[in-house]
């Protein structure tokens, strides 16, 4: 794994990747609302020993620097635009597998959607999408997205801690962690928090920051003016292939809008997984690997389904 960083006049955007540098880049993962790429680096390190992946830090999460303005943030347009430059730097003349979970997933629709041609086939773990007339409510009454329950818990968010310790204990086992497995939250903490008190590095008295502030994750939960739809139409048009991985409970994918999905873009996957919540990646990571590692194989490197197997796993059953 190496870390580095896509320079913009705005900033810098930090990003991961895996497998040879002088490769083709075959795939991209976007992340959920106020995680960040390296929280998934077990799915897609394994991926590095065949091919070239990347992941990054959208505005506003781990390592990137983009400005992150609460009250500018409307919609995940501001998202789609920066990955869609960041593509048209790291892959400039082919296209590539867009992964993504939750937000993130959304966020590559809705580069798909814009820039068709940039993207070879989607992968999307439990998408937040929504019933159209939430976003015709949204383009009306924005101020609504404010006073849901996730931008409420978002503002409230502890963003200060005295240890990577105090943060693990608090993390574990608890909330929206608590069905997480090794080594997904250790992952998520490395690039989640920044030690911020300028003493000696073995000083006791030490404070480390959350990185996604509690006013940025709000602001971006609330920030629901999107037109995953439209997307999706165009998805269907450009007929590129994609694949919802959907968990048993708690999805954000109703029944209705499942359905819906399915009858917009008939080229279009369903997957559900049994004992999975909306956090599936982290307790089924090889459900998400291995749906990338088919398009990979089918889409960038041109085998047959019947031609292509599952490649080592690193995480223990």
């Amino acid at each position: 794994m190496r870390r580095f960083t896509f320079e913009s006049p705005e900033g810098s955007m930090s990003a991961l990747e895996f497998g040879n540098p002088a490769d083709r880049l075959a795939a991209v993962w976007l992340h959920a609302t106020g995680f960040n790429a390296m929280t998934y680096q077990s799915i897609l390190a394994p991926l590095g020993l065949r091919t070239k992946v990347q992941a990054v830090d959208l505005r506003g999460h781990g390592r990137t620097t983009l400005p992150a303005k609460a009250w500018r943030m409307k919609s995940w347009k501001r998202h789609r635009d920066d990955v869609i430059a960041f593509l048209d730097r790291e892959a400039p003349t082919k296209p590539v597998i867009l992964g993504g979970h939750s937000m993130g997933a959304t966020v590559a629709l809705m580069v798909a959607g814009a820039r068709p041609e940039k993207v070879a086939g989607l992968v999307l773990v439990d998408p937040v999408i929504l019933l159209p007339s939430f976003y015709r409510a949204m383009h009306l009454t924005p101020f609504l997205a404010r006073q849901s329950g996730m931008s409420k818990q978002a503002r409230r968010r502890r963003a200060a801690f005295g240890s990577q310790q105090e943060i693990m204990d608090t993390y574990q086992g608890r909330g929206a962690f608590k069905t997480w497995r090794d080594p997904f939250l250790g992952d998520y903490i490395i690039d989640a928090f920044d030690r911020v008190d300028g003493n000696d590095p073995d000083s006791d008295a030490q404070i480390w920051k959350l990185l996604c502030t509690p006013k940025w994750e709000a602001a971006t939960f609330a920030a629901q003016r999107n037109r995953p739809w439209r997307a999706l139409a165009k998805v269907k048009k450009h007929k590129i292939p994609i694949a919802v991985l959907r968990p048993e409970r708690d999805s954000v994918l109703t029944d209705r809008v499942a359905a819906r999905l399915m009858r917009k873009c008939p080229q279009l996957v369903l997957k559900e997984r049994t004992n999975t919540t909306h956090f599936l990646p982290m307790e089924a990571p090889y459900d998400v690997r291995d749906q990338l590692s088919s398009y990979i194989s089918s889409l960038i490197e041109g085998f047959g389904e019947e031609e292509h197997g599952m490649i080592k796993r690193s995480l223990r059953d």
